[in-house]
């Protein structure tokens, strides 16, 4: 087990003014058999009343109205969780597993990758976490991490054509290459130490619970990820969503830590 402190800070600057906004900030660490987070504190510019609650995917999230004039909006949302407790994360929901065996949005497979699963598909084993790992291995090795050439519209195919992209496009290709299994999988949004900014991966399931797979990484999920929220693709789990009046064009900053602060213990 280990004890992380993370650190999440967003700013938003916006050309002109802003008269009003109604924010949605999904960034609060989620209590499962594998993490459980201890107290978290939450900082909004403008200070501005805001509530908590729970999507449908069931993410923590904030959210709230800012009638406050203002040309910059920012958020920093600091914590400690405990993380590796288990290998599972929660349980599966029975009645959502179907949402998420079938593609959606942004990991739909093209021809291209189902070409690429057709070619691995006479050497993946027979157990369906196993068929994951190696799927992950495959992924790591054909596909290439460079930052800048995709960006949060990107599809797995696109992504897979390309040859190319960050943590996003390995989750939604690996999430497209399991629906071809007929694997439940999702996406999944967190932390982790070294990285400067979110990162995602990807959770199947197995014997009734969810497992954590990093194919960034090329890894199972362990004690350095702190799991923030889950959906069918990155579009169901943006740290922030807002609909406002006014301010023109934006530019944003995101500055994001995660340290470990206690040892692991036996």
């Amino acid at each position: 087990m280990k004890k992380l402190t993370f650190d999440y800070y967003m700013q938003i600057d916006y050309s002109e003014t802003v008269s009003s906004c109604h924010f949605t900030i999904k960034c609060l660490p989620k209590d499962t058999v594998r993490q459980r987070a201890g107290k978290v504190r939450v900082q909004l510019s403008p200070d501005v009343p805001y509530s908590t609650g729970t999507d449908a995917f069931g993410n923590g999230q904030i959210y709230g109205w800012d009638d406050v004039e203002h040309t910059t909006f920012s958020f920093r949302i600091t914590g400690d969780v405990y993380t590796g407790l288990d290998h599972r994360e929660e349980a599966a929901d029975e009645d959502m597993l179907a949402v998420f065996r079938h593609p959606h949005g942004l990991n739909r497979a093209g021809e291209a990758l189902i070409a690429y699963h057709e070619k691995l598909a006479g050497d993946l084993p027979g157990d369906a976490y196993e068929k994951a790992l190696f799927l992950t291995h495959r992924l790591h090795e054909d596909f290439v991490y460079e930052k800048g050439c995709t960006n949060v519209d990107t599809t797995a195919e696109q992504a897979w054509v390309q040859g190319r992209g960050v943590c996003q496009d390995y989750a939604h290709i690996l999430i497209a290459l399991l629906h071809r299994e007929g694997i439940p999988a999702r996406y999944v949004t967190g932390m982790i130490p070294g990285e400067g900014a979110s990162h995602a991966w990807v959770e199947i399931e197995k014997e009734g619970f969810w497992y954590g797979i990093d194919p960034t990484n090329d890894t199972p999920v362990g004690d350095d990820h702190i799991k923030l929220g889950v959906g069918r693709d990155a579009a169901d789990c943006l740290i922030n969503r807002g609909i406002m009046h006014g301010g023109g064009r934006q530019s944003q900053v995101v500055r994001v830590s995660v340290e470990e602060i206690e040892g692991r213990r036996t």
